[in-house]
């Protein structure tokens, strides 16, 4: 088939490869301008750009989809579909209809659960037994278009918002590839989706990483782990920040406040909570790469009632 790419970042870029690798002519790669990026504000390619330019295929960058002259450059390659995978942008009607197959979007979540910006994060730190991902005929809302295939993914004990990330992409990847044969194949039945027995799962920022000491132990674990790697789950350590990177929960309770160093040990320290301890394992601060906690400790002194955050 005749394919238009729309995506951004790195987990798109699976799903573009696989296509490609599938025998599909992928004939446009649509992605977000390039951006400044760290300290030098160089500009960097989007992923789906580099992957796209390695392959030879071209690419447009367009600032806003809905203008005339963007959706006149789409219809004059004649696609039979577009395939979207967190491309970034809303797409007005014009364009999911343009195509004969219309626009079939892979998501990172078992639809309806988990619409919206971050179902990777979210699902680790609501707690969720089993993730996957859902490949939908897009429609004007946002994700609720007419789900095709699913696929699941259980989740580890120790999952992570990255871990779950490199999962899904390549579930999503081989999905797609899957769907588009029982397209052109005419077999798939698409399902209607129902009202999301979930919160909208919300664009993750920096602010949501504090780590408040008056939640219970494991709601606390589950966002370090689903904020890992990006943007971190942080409390403040000697008016520094500290990011968590691993924890354990502990059973039990001391007649500490919430926030405070209930036990220093040869490779950890433990934090009261509204309930339940924290065992924390892996930290950061300000100027050192990630550590366990028992080098932290070689070089710094934590004490038992100490406050942080």
């Amino acid at each position: 088939m005749k394919v238009i790419f729309m995506g951004t970042p790195e987990f798109s870029v699976g799903t573009l490869e696989a296509l490609a690798d599938a025998g599909h002519e992928i004939v446009l790669a649509v992605t977000q301008p390039d951006k400044p990026r760290g300290r030098g504000k160089e500009m960097q390619y989007p992923p789906v750009k580099e992957a796209a330019l390695k392959r030879g295929i071209p690419v447009f960058q367009p600032m806003k989809v809905r203008e005339p002259e963007c959706m006149e450059e789409l219809a004059r390659y004649q696609a039979d579909v577009m395939v979207v995978v967190a491309f970034g942008q809303i797409l007005p009607a014009k364009i999911l209809q343009m195509a004969p197959y219309g626009c079939i979007n892979v998501h990172a979540s078992l639809l309806p659960k988990y619409r919206g910006a971050a179902p990777i994060q979210w699902a680790v730190i609501e707690g969720e037994k089993v993730s996957g991902v859902t490949t939908m005929q897009m429609d004007e809302g946002l994700d609720t278009g007419d789900m095709l295939l699913k696929k699941e993914i259980p989740l580890e004990a120790d999952e992570t918002g990255g871990s779950l990330h490199d999962k899904l992409a390549a579930a999503g990847a081989a999905l797609c590839v899957e769907t588009l044969q029982k397209l052109e194949e005419g077999t798939l039945k698409p399902e209607k989706q129902g009202e999301s027995p979930t919160a909208y799962a919300r664009m993750l920022n920096k602010e949501m990483g504090r780590i408040d000491w008056t939640c219970e132990a494991v709601q606390i674990e589950r966002l370090i782990r689903g904020l890992n790697p990006w943007p971190s789950a942080y409390t403040f350590w000697d008016e520094k920040t500290m990011k968590i990177w691993k924890a354990e929960v502990l059973p039990g309770n001391t007649d500490q406040a919430p926030g405070t160093v209930t036990e220093v040990g040869k490779d950890f320290f433990a934090v009261q909570t509204k309930e339940g301890q924290l065992k924390i394992k892996e930290l950061q601060i300000p100027g050192k790469k990630r550590m366990d906690a028992g080098a932290f400790l070689r070089g710094y002194k934590v004490e038992e009632g100490y406050r942080l955050g």
